[in-house]
């Protein structure tokens, strides 16, 4: 429908009359179709030999069919053409206002994650970052990655920048150092299931 509605705005730019752009973009549709049944005919004969002389009518078959029913779609096509130009103004505004009210309900859904679900993540958690990466805000924070024992991917939620191999974390409290962390784990970019930061 999209595609449809640029190629008759684009043709009206041109001063192309409306009937006219009904038969190009008619012809297109249909040849696009045929085109498809040109490349179905020729899987005729092609099942594979291995399969059997029962197999193989049954694939010729279905070639058949599937050709022919190709071919009365591009047919019903090329016959459809007249007058669908003359909805396109309408469908410029459909198009416009459904456009319209994805945008109003996108900011409502921004407004009600920034207001109420954000505030309620934690710093340096996986909750918190996958909220920032909704509203498009994780732009500063590190992209280093592990994997846990589950095999479960963790992505490092401290700010860009932040890694220092030589500052090695205490465990005991769970703070990370210099290292990367993620809810519970902290790991550094030696291991072998790392990705580090400078590498993405």
């Amino acid at each position: 429908m999209n595609a449809r509605l640029k190629v008759f705005t684009l043709l009206e730019a041109q001063g192309v009359p409306a009937s006219e752009a009904d038969d190009l973009v008619a012809a297109l549709e249909a040849g696009a179709v045929a085109g498809a049944q040109c490349q179905v005919v020729e899987l005729g004969g092609m099942a594979p030999a291995s399969r059997g002389p029962l197999f193989s009518d049954g694939w010729d078959d279905s070639v058949t069919a599937v050709s022919e029913a190709l071919a009365g779609i591009a047919d019903r096509e090329w016959s459809r053409r007249g007058g669908r130009s003359a909805g396109a103004a309408e469908l410029a505004v459909h198009v416009a206002d459904v456009g319209q009210r994805e945008r109003a309900d996108l900011v409502r859904l921004e407004r009600f994650v920034r207001e109420n679900v954000l505030p309620r993540t934690h710093p340096h958690t996986t909750a918190r970052r996958r909220v920032l990466e909704a509203l498009g805000e994780a732009g500063g924070l590190c992209t280093a990655r592990t994997r846990s024992a589950d095999g479960d991917v963790i992505v490092c939620t401290l700010d860009a920048g932040h890694y220092d191999p030589d500052d090695k974390p205490p465990f005991k409290d769970g703070k990370p150092g210099g290292w990367h962390k993620a809810d519970a784990s902290i790991w550094n970019d030696l291991g072998a299931a790392c990705i580090p930061h400078a590498a993405i």
